[in-house]
């Protein structure tokens, strides 16, 4: 029988990364966590066998909008009648090059991956908790170069502002039911993507910001952590930079 009182929780992108170190404070922090990636890593093998019977895993592919959708909350994963408390949207998808050169086919794939499945997931999210009549609340991982700009990243960007813009809209429509929705914008970590820079490009972006020094991942998941709680009941429609002070 479950337990009342834990949380569930739908997180994309948690296989490694921040999406990996998301999944770990929630965990931690007593949430029973849903989690969809394109694999299982080991690291969030592990996680599962730390945490038993609070974290289930499911492959999705982000890249077919509808088919993530429909694999999530059309089947046993998600059912309607299991009452969903959050949905942290991380997964993301970079294409990076200058304007001149746009890839339409790239372009289009990371919009799927960025804009459309994040959209379609909070489409079903938020149909969940009004079936089960529970208050909620949806996280889009966002990025500060939504708001600075970054040479080569300006179509990644551009999703990110797209989902901004959505969770703005979708706080709107439906915080008179109890769902709240804001984006958190993490800045420059040392994991994922950035792990390719050489120690020249990285030391020069961490000196762009106030504090001179990358984010901590674990700072940003902490932010996710308190955004989707009761202690921050108030907050909606925000976007939240956990940037080292970069603007």
């Amino acid at each position: 029988m479950q337990n009342k009182t834990t949380k569930n929780v739908l997180l994309s992108g948690a296989s490694k990364g921040l999406g990996l170190c998301i999944c770990g404070k929630l965990l931690k922090s007593g949430y029973r966590v849903y989690a969809i990636s394109r694999t299982l890593s080991g690291h969030l093998r592990e996680l599962g066998e730390a945490h038993k019977g609070r974290l289930f895993f499911k492959e999705v592919d982000l890249s077919d909008p509808i088919g993530a959708a429909n694999a999530v909350f059309k089947g046993d994963f998600i059912p309607r009648a299991f009452p969903l408390d959050a949905f942290v949207s991380n997964a993301a998808q970079s294409y990076e090059d200058i304007v001149s050169n746009i890839d339409e086919a790239k372009l289009e794939g990371m919009f799927k991956v960025n804009v459309f499945s994040p959209m379609l997931l909070t489409k079903y999210a938020i149909r969940n908790m009004l079936l089960n009549r529970r208050p909620g609340s949806i996280v889009h991982i966002s990025s500060i170069c939504a708001h600075t700009g970054y040479k080569g990243l300006s179509m990644y960007a551009a999703t990110k502002g797209a989902i901004e813009s959505f969770s703005i809209g979708t706080a709107r429509e439906w915080g008179r039911r109890g769902i709240r929705s804001n984006t958190v914008s993490p800045g420059f970590m040392e994991i994922g993507m950035a792990t390719s820079l050489s120690d020249e490009d990285a030391d020069k972006i961490r000196r762009r910001n106030s504090l001179k020094k990358a984010a901590d991942p674990e700072s940003v998941a902490d932010t996710v952590a308190f955004l989707i709680s009761d202690g921050a009941s108030s907050i909606t429609g925000q976007n939240v930079c956990v940037d080292c002070g970069s603007r």
